[in-house]
């Protein structure tokens, strides 16, 4: 509603570190926003994460790792390091049916997209 009311939707944006469902997510991306996805999709009992990559299209997600926190397996419980990205990408495409390179040119075109930047 705040986002509504602030017409936040006019500009888009990305939904950091997002942890909600998929009803949640789908409002957001209605909104214009894209749902950036943390390390925390390679936690084994994560299954609301699942759901909302499972559901959402490639086009509506971005990739990160909240350094230092929220590492992915198989380093978790150590600091969180830019490089171990690739396991969530790898997590995604699990969850996708596609390569772990798949997503990570789409969510790579999917933040230039979002930040403005030319290829």
């Amino acid at each position: 509603e705040i986002i509504k009311g602030e017409q936040g939707y006019r500009y888009g944006g990305i939904i950091h570190c997002f942890s909600g469902d998929y009803r949640l997510a789908a409002t957001y991306v209605d909104l214009g926003f894209m749902i950036s996805i943390p390390g925390t999709i390679t936690f084994r009992n994560n299954q609301l994460q699942a759901e909302v990559v499972k559901h959402l299209s490639l086009d509506d997600l971005l990739i990160e790792t909240d350094c230092p926190y929220l590492t992915p397996v198989p380093y978790r419980g150590k600091r969180n390091e830019p490089l171990y990205v690739k396991y969530v990408a790898e997590a995604i495409g699990k969850i996708k049916g596609v390569s772990a390179e798949v997503v990570a040119k789409k969510t790579c075109q999917n933040a230039r997209q979002v930040f403005g930047i030319k290829d």
